[in-house]
């Protein structure tokens, strides 16, 4: 079992489209089904998951969509952060929130704040969010060591900017789920991907259920995970991973 699933929700539009549904109606029911996937990860153990919510790229899409995607993330941190955390899950945002309306950066930091103590499962949602964001405000914050004093630049390496990457402080994701029958990763995670094994689903974000999930931990079940040894030193018990 993953200790760390992260999933690419795609698909909501096209799940409107064939229903000739306004492309916001495939984002609501979209989000029905992160309650139902946030509910199947706790009950199966799974300790984090991380959600692809809203890209850096996404503001490209028709204003329209942008704001009616907004007002429902804005809906959805007033309805769901309560039975969050009655359900004992943490709520985590990350990416970048200088482009967030400040209403709602009010409301991250209360759902937040009301959550932060839970631990049943994480809940990561990562929200105008870019892979390529985070690891340049990470290169930054350890290059400011650099420029203190505190940090010799021969000594700078790839671990100086790993611990100020968004999620830094849980294990990488083990498993990445994208739905919708696309096959990349759009600037999502980049570097925590690194090692992680990929699952790319054709079923539309809106329709993915518990037997969906199950299907692709089954499918990760099956998978013999080396990160860089050969088969035969897993198969002998050798699980060293060197950075």
């Amino acid at each position: 079992m993953p200790r760390h699933i992260a999933v690419i929700m795609d698909g909501n539009g096209r799940w409107a489209y064939r229903r000739h549904l306004p492309r916001v109606a495939g984002h609501r029911r979209g989000a029905e089904v992160v309650r139902e996937m946030v509910q199947s990860c706790a009950d199966l153990g799974i300790p984090y998951l991380t959600l692809f919510a809203f890209s850096t790229e996404n503001w490209r899409r028709p204003a329209i969509e942008v704001r009616l995607l907004m007002n429902l993330f804005r809906l959805l941190l007033r309805r769901e952060a309560r039975k969050l955390h009655e359900n004992g899950v943490r709520l985590r945002i990350i990416g970048d929130r200088s482009a967030l309306d400040p209403e709602i950066c009010q409301l991250i930091d209360e759902a937040e704040a009301l959550t932060r103590n839970n631990q049943r499962l994480q809940l990561n949602l990562a929200v105008n969010y870019g892979g390529r964001w985070d690891i340049a405000q990470a290169a930054r914050a350890a290059m400011a060591a650099v420029q203190a004093g505190d940090l010799a630049l021969e000594d700078f390496s790839a671990a100086h900017i790993a611990r100020h990457l968004c999620l830094a402080d849980i294990p990488e994701p083990d498993l990445l789920i994208r739905t919708g029958g696309e096959e990349r990763i759009s600037n999502f995670l980049l570097w925590q991907l690194a090692y992680t094994e990929f699952y790319f689903s054709d079923t539309l974000w809106p329709d993915f259920n518990r037997a969906a999930l199950e299907h692709a931990l089954h499918s990760f079940a099956h998978r013999q995970r080396r990160f860089g040894r050969t088969g035969d030193q897993v198969l002998e018990g050798d699980c060293s991973v060197s950075d």
